[in-house]
């Protein structure tokens, strides 16, 4: 309704307030109409309704432009210290938010199988600081041989600079022998950036340097420094449905990693959700008798708590 009216706000303003003499310095009141959309925008808790509502307005009512920032300002720096109170007031396990992930799998390259996934990320948002930890694990079985087993840990501090910039810690376990390495260890440090902040869109950017360690399948060990970038990508299509984008990459001289993952969530009912991805895995130097390219699709539950 806010969206439909925005367009009519310089009417609502002529109609609002007829020209007349300027007999007084008093500050100049906001015009019912205005006051009201200004209202209306504060009490959904949506900044950007706000800012976009109290720039147009200012510059339609130019004689209010101040009352207008003033007031918006104000809810701003409001709205900013009741965030503020809540992040220092809160006990630990208060802030931290997750969700558990089951269901199956079909991949493709080195193998190409069917089996169970398990997932689980947790993500604790504080006043200075936001940890984030995911755990995956990954196993078929056929005719009593296993197939299919992958395993992944990482947990991520991020320092916050502003609440835009950041910096970032990452830490990371891989092991599957069938995509060719008994273990992977990745360490990196570095910057981070909300590109995007919005009600439906949110972007993350982070990069900095890293250190890989793989013991590969061969009994060959690889050790060695390079750059480390991520892509964190979510967009709200519609109520209950977030389409989500990942991607990381790890370039170095010997060896490069990319990885990226493609999620679609639809919510089902209270915390239950149901889940398609798409995950593809690139090695630029696989081990030999491998090859470059992995893939795997997931149609899993997620429980939100």
């Amino acid at each position: 309704m806010r969206a439909a009216l925005l367009p009519l706000l310089p009417l609502l303003l002529a109609n609002a307030d007829p020209a007349a003499p300027q007999t007084s310095p008093a500050p100049a009141t906001i015009p019912d109409p205005i006051k009201a959309m200004l209202d209306a925008a504060m009490t959904s808790g949506s900044e950007a309704e706000v800012q976009t509502i109290a720039k147009y307005a200012a510059s339609a009512a130019p004689e209010s432009a101040e009352a207008i920032r003033r007031i918006a300002g104000a809810w701003k720096d409001a709205r900013s210290a009741a965030a503020t109170r809540t992040l220092q007031d809160s006990g630990f396990f208060d802030l931290v938010r997750g969700r558990v992930e089951l269901g199956g799998f079909y991949t493709t390259g080195n193998t190409r199988n069917v089996g169970l996934t398990a997932a689980a990320d947790v993500t604790r948002e504080g006043f200075q600081w936001r940890h984030k930890l995911r755990l995956l694990g990954e196993y078929q079985e056929s005719l009593g041989q296993t197939t299919r087993e992958h395993y992944l840990a990482s947990y991520e501090p991020n320092y916050k600079i502003d609440d835009r910039l950041y910096a970032y810690g990452a830490a990371q376990y891989e092991a599957d022998k069938f995509l060719g390495y008994f273990s992977r260890y990745s360490a990196s440090a570095g910057a981070g950036y909300t590109a995007i902040r919005s009600r439906a869109v949110t972007l993350d950017i982070e990069l900095g340097p890293s250190f890989r360690r793989t013991a590969f399948t061969d009994f060959t060990t690889e050790s060695e420094l390079g750059a480390r970038g991520n892509l964190d990508f979510d967009w709200r299509l519609a109520s209950g449905v977030t389409l989500s984008q990942d991607a990381s990459a790890y370039v170095q001289n010997l060896n490069t990693t990319v990885t990226t993952r493609t999620a679609l969530a639809a919510k089902l009912f209270g915390p239950l959700s149901a889940q398609m991805s798409y995950a593809v895995s690139y090695e630029s130097r696989p081990p030999a008798g491998r090859v470059n390219t992995d893939t795997t699709s997931r149609a899993s539950l997620v429980y939100a708590f």
